[in-house]
């Protein structure tokens, strides 16, 4: 069975818990931005999944890790989006990439609804990094991430209040906040080994 077929079974199914939902309402809220991510699986015998360095300078988010995407322009769906933004973050040709679906949406502090679109690349593709928008690209094992002994759930005060998100060490890349929720709701839905 191929990798995009893989991902498509697993995704017919139902979560095994509850998806991380951030502050996400019943009703998304009139000044929610609309955004999309392109979770890139690559296509070889132990998959990963290719995440980005955002640049220190950017406004939000500066300096973390994420997947490759942004708000979605008028005109466009969030599959559109998401391949766009993969295209400007990191050169991926949109025309490589087998869209497979996407998982729930995630609200991010910062007022964004994300829906992560997921889509299989080829292995080793020359990627090369926006230079005003990311500062590096890396992939990493998909068995590693979705494996929820490696999901930690940590706490902190952010405006007055204590805030719960997870965190994932891989390689000494700290993927956290909105990042490691998705890939949380990720292992949710696929059941990997």
């Amino acid at each position: 069975m191929t990798l995009a077929n893989r991902l498509r079974e697993a995704l017919a199914f139902p979560a095994s818990k509850p998806s991380l939902e951030g502050d996400l309402p019943a009703v998304l809220d009139r000044n929610d931005i609309p955004a999309a991510v392109l979770i890139a699986f690559t296509d070889r015998p132990r998959p990963g999944l290719i995440l980005t360095v955002r640049r220190e300078h950017l406004r939000t988010h500066a300096g973390q890790v994420a997947f490759p995407g942004g708000r979605i322009d008028p005109g466009e769906d969030f599959v559109t989006a998401a391949l766009r933004e993969a295209h400007e973050e990191i050169m991926l040709d949109p025309k490589v990439v087998e869209v497979v679906g996407s998982i729930e949406p995630y609200r991010t502090i910062t007022g964004y609804v994300v829906t992560p679109v997921l889509g299989v690349i080829p292995a080793d593709l020359p990627l090369e990094p926006h230079e005003h928008e990311v500062a590096d690209w890396f992939e990493a094992p998909l068995d590693f991430l979705l494996d929820e002994g490696n999901q930690h759930r940590r706490s902190a005060l952010f405006r007055g209040a204590t805030r719960h998100y997870y965190e994932i060490i891989w390689n000494d890349r700290q993927i956290w906040g909105a990042t490691a929720a998705m890939i949380v709701n990720l292992s949710r839905r696929l059941k990997w080994s």
